[in-house]
């Protein structure tokens, strides 16, 4: 199956580089270019693209609103957000507006491809050390867990689906949950699985916001 990307950047050589080194690619084709966030939600309505690379500063409409608008008009359509450094402060906001995943500009075209290829896939691309660095770090923005009431959708959640939900927020890997809970990795994977479809969430990173913000794991 082709990956269709839309990327969304404003500037030219960046789009232009990128598209080069994705045309190389024979599961991969770059559908369109966008030089702003407006132009990125338009393309994206009409194109339907499967991954959308997604700048964060851009003029007009930025790629944070971008992304909550792409990822509401086109659900299937996956964001990958590029930033400067791996944490700078629209991190959160992106992965909180939907997006799938953020990769620094200058990571090595490799890894690049690696990252696109997984966020089509419907996995996100932040491991879990950077999760966890990434909570650290914007700590500030997560809600204070005192001024929120729970998600009543906790309620449709067994009592280990919730343990695992946990385990989640707290940044662990699939394997590291399956060595504290003591159960098989394919059974931590299977949890996860319904876990994002009785709470509606798009995938890990949603999970890791969710857990945070319904006060099951708190920022300490």
């Amino acid at each position: 199956m082709t990956i269709r990307i839309l990327i969304a950047d404003d500037e030219a050589l960046l789009r232009m580089a990128f598209s080069t080194v994705l045309e190389a690619q024979p599961d991969m084709a770059p559908v369109g270019e966008a030089g702003d966030g407006i132009q990125a939600i338009r393309l994206a309505r009409e194109l339907r693209p499967d991954v959308v690379l997604m700048d964060v500063r851009m003029p007009g409409t930025d790629g944070i609103e971008a992304t909550r608008q792409i990822t509401r008009i086109s659900p299937r359509s996956r964001v990958l957000i590029l930033t400067t450094f791996d944490l700078d402060e629209y991190a959160f906001a992106g992965l909180h507006a939907g997006a799938s995943g953020f990769l620094p500009k200058n990571t090595r075209p490799e890894e690049l491809l690696t990252a696109i290829r997984s966020v089509a896939a419907g996995d996100a691309v932040v491991s879990p050390r950077i999760t966890r660095r990434l909570l650290e770090t914007l700590r500030p923005h997560i809600p204070d867990p005192s001024s929120a009431d729970r998600d009543e959708r906790l309620s449709r959640l067994s009592p280990r689906e919730r343990e695992v939900l946990i385990q989640v927020g707290r940044g662990l890997s699939n394997t590291e949950i399956a060595a504290t809970l003591y159960l098989a990795e394919a059974t931590v994977k299977s949890h996860l699985g319904r876990v994002l479809q009785k709470l509606e969430l798009r995938d890990r990173i949603q999970a890791v916001i969710y857990a945070y913000e319904s006060r099951l794991v708190h920022p300490a």
